[in-house]
């Protein structure tokens, strides 16, 4: 399962994974404790996969960001918790993307970043192979 079926919702802890879009919405069921929630068209949802971090050049999607944090770390959890203090996580967070704008990424948004990474690798969904062989299989349709 890629980003694009895992969700943040506003106001409720952790990540939810996309279980069955319903008329009024969707069921969604948590990374944390596994229990399903209906969640109607009110509630801020946002898709893993449409997020993205500020740079002082573009936006680099979340995916990539889990990319060079997965790649620190040796395929293993962040060696810092998103519980560290400011000063430890921008460190770190300068570590995985040096050129990241200090002035819209605030260190809120680097725990999230840490946290769902940690809560991904915990659930095993983060799947960075297959990404690359879509690449590659998409490229080789356009030749």
């Amino acid at each position: 399962m890629g980003l694009d079926k895992v969700l943040a919702i506003s106001g409720k802890p952790g990540l939810y994974k996309l279980v069955l879009q319903t008329r009024n919405g969707f069921i969604a069921e948590s990374l944390l404790d596994n229990k399903r929630l209906s969640i109607n068209m009110n509630h801020n949802v946002s898709v893993l996969s449409e997020i993205a971090i500020y740079t002082l050049t573009e936006e680099v999607p979340l995916k990539n960001v889990f990319k060079a944090i997965s790649e620190k770390e040796q395929g293993a959890q962040t060696r810092i918790s998103h519980k560290d203090s400011k000063d430890k996580l921008e460190e770190y967070f300068f570590e995985i993307l040096p050129d990241y704008d200090e002035d819209r990424v605030y260190a809120s948004d680097i725990k999230k970043v840490i946290q769902w990474y940690n809560l991904l690798h915990k659930n095993d969904l983060l799947q960075f192979e297959d990404d690359a062989e879509a690449t590659e299989e998409a490229s080789n349709e356009e030749e």
